[in-house]
């Protein structure tokens, strides 16, 4: 881990402002990273998870091991991308009583019901260009205004594997086996879940009946190009 201080100047400066902080945790290795720091700084943390279906088993394994190792239930919410699939049927039957939602009206949402305005996010500075101009077009590593601050705006990659080992955190295991968290229903995607998790693809195909044709599609185009 690069030796400076400068890694830690964001969440020491939040910890100067607050003693409670909302982690938007999804199991990957940055969002590990920052709720573990932020569980070192601050008196209260409160996970909060964005679905996106089903609880999957890979999904559950590490929020049970957040609760057990932080002793805090992590609040679940609706992904708004799942608000979107439901309202407007993707591979099922569309729902326009499902209200579309933004990331705004789950902070909102979060803050309401835990009681708790900062927010630590897990974005790095080093991440892409986009997220660059993110983090610094939203008020510098620390938001007052906003009620939100990046922890991890000045860590490597390098800086964020370093900590997961000396903390022996753990992070989203399906990222081991399919080199990605559940984020889409791209048929790319289901064909990897159903190959390593095929009880996980059965719940998937339990909330998105129809999601066989992204699978199919996905099938019938490796074949196309010669591949299987």
């Amino acid at each position: 881990m690069a030796a400076t201080t400068l890694l830690f100047d964001g969440i020491k400066a939040a910890a100067n402002i607050t003693d409670r902080v909302l982690v938007f945790y999804s199991g990957g290795k940055d969002s590990a990273v920052t709720l573990d720091l932020c569980a070192r700084y601050f008196k209260r943390i409160q996970p909060v998870f964005m679905r996106l279906g089903p609880i999957l088993s890979f999904q559950r394994a590490c929020l049970d091991w957040v609760e057990r190792r932080y002793r805090v239930p992590v609040m679940i919410v609706p992904h708004p991308m799942l608000a979107e699939w439901l309202r407007y049927g993707t591979f099922r039957e569309y729902d326009f009583d499902v209200p579309i939602i933004s990331f705004l009206d789950v902070y909102t949402y979060a803050r309401s019901k835990s009681g708790v305005w900062w927010i630590a996010a897990g974005e790095r500075i080093a991440d892409s260009i986009v997220r660059r101009a993110m983090i610094k077009g939203d008020g510098g590593v620390v938001n007052p205004k906003r009620g939100r601050f990046f922890p991890l705006a000045h860590w490597s990659k390098s800086d964020v594997y370093a900590y997961i080992r000396h903390h022996r955190l753990k992070v989203a295991p399906e990222t081991q086996h399919l080199g990605f968290s559940f984020r889409s229903l791209m048929g790319s995607d289901l064909a990897a879940i159903r190959r390593v998790y095929p009880k996980d693809y059965a719940r998937i195909e339990s909330w998105f009946p129809l999601v066989g044709v992204s699978l199919a599609q996905y099938v019938f185009a490796k074949k196309q190009e010669g591949t299987t």
